[in-house]
């Protein structure tokens, strides 16, 4: 059942599941799902009741400008952006980002050893080049409000997908305190970052993303995108398994994508060529020497993000489990979720006993 939370002044969407009260009269730990680019709580549908039989209070939200959560315009909100302002969603506007390239290139992980793609990048172009809240700073900031103003626990579990894996890791590096472990499945590498990019191809990816955002193209681009025959076509290339792209997952991915302001949401994220890359911060985890335990996920058929590359992330010393789902893509919570509801629950009950 759908519920919903007035933050800063924005309505976002969330679902709670409870485990059975008689099985339960005190849940053995809490979690809450974050999803990917474009997905909502609804790609949590075949997780949530699974994850509370096994005792857990499950919690799934939509992020700021996915789902059906408040979509304010992204050029509205950097006109906003005052870190003095307790409405103001912009939460890169509190971080001093000058101390991190000093302070973390020097650590440990940073070998010129890892594969050349992780593990080894710079700690630069940390902000949203365009300045919008639309970022992870901000959407760990969300997490740590609902956190504190609706999951009556003082500690949770976080679950993530895709680039919602770089939200739960930057909640666990700024409030450290509330999270017990974080869960990420399929991280997103960010290719699109700028960190990623040869020196040469950067500008012409800068002056697309620029002509997408600014002009009537993105406009035209997204109505192309947001139709059900694109979005189940994209669905199915992410999945190794094409047939579980059902009707009812096209629907629940396309529906809050057409509602008034995605569009602006969708052309911004693709902009957004800065931020944390997945192994800055869980470097920052490493040298911080964060009290959070990592487990990673990898469906060992995704087409996006390559296990291959993915594997490197062992060498983090916060990656306590790694493990490859076979015959799954790119969102195994959905494609297989017996295996993976498994997964999850083993990985917590492992953190809880060892607490």
């Amino acid at each position: 059942m759908n519920k919903f939370w007035k933050w800063k002044n924005q309505s976002i969407r969330y679902v709670h599941q409870p485990p059975p009260k008689d099985l339960y009269p005190t849940p053995l730990g809490t979690v809450i799902l974050i999803h990917g680019f474009g997905g909502n709580c609804d790609h949590w549908r075949r997780n949530l009741l699974p994850l509370s039989s096994s005792g857990l209070s499950v919690y799934a939200i939509d992020l700021l400008g996915y789902g059906y959560s408040s979509k304010p315009n992204p050029k509205s909100l950097i006109a906003k952006n005052n870190a003095s302002d307790p409405s103001s969603l912009n939460s890169e506007t509190s971080i001093d980002f000058s101390s991190f390239p000093k302070k973390y290139n020097g650590s440990p992980t940073a070998v010129s050893s890892y594969d050349p793609r992780i593990g080894s990048t710079p700690f630069t172009d940390m902000e949203h080049p365009l300045g919008s809240a639309y970022n992870f700073y901000t959407w760990s900031e969300q997490v740590n409000d609902f956190i504190n103003e609706i999951v009556p626990s003082s500690s949770v579990h976080l679950v993530c997908n895709s680039i919602g894996s770089c939200v739960g890791l930057q909640t666990s590096i700024s409030h450290p305190s509330k999270i017990s472990s974080c869960t990420i499945l399929d991280p997103s590498l960010r290719l699109l970052n700028v960190k990623r990019q040869s020196p040469f191809v950067r500008p012409f990816v800068r002056g697309l993303q620029y002509l997408l955002r600014e002009s009537d193209i993105g406009s035209a681009f997204f109505g192309n995108v947001a139709t059900r025959k694109t979005v189940k076509n994209v669905l199915e290339q992410a999945y190794s398994d094409g047939k579980q792209v059902s009707e009812e997952l096209v629907d629940c991915i396309l529906d809050p994508g057409l509602e008034r302001g995605a569009v602006d949401v969708f052309l911004d994220f693709i902009s957004y060529s800065g931020g944390p890359l997945p192994e800055e911060q869980m470097r920052i985890i490493d040298v911080e020497e964060l009290d959070i335990p990592v487990g990673i996920g990898w469906g060992k058929d995704d087409p996006w993000e390559p296990v291959e590359d993915g594997r490197a992330f062992k060498r983090f010393e916060c990656v306590k489990r790694f493990e490859e789902f076979e015959g799954v893509g790119h969102c195994p919570m959905d494609e297989n979720p017996g295996v993976v509801n498994d997964f999850i629950v083993g990985f917590i009950d492992g953190v809880i006993n060892e607490g």
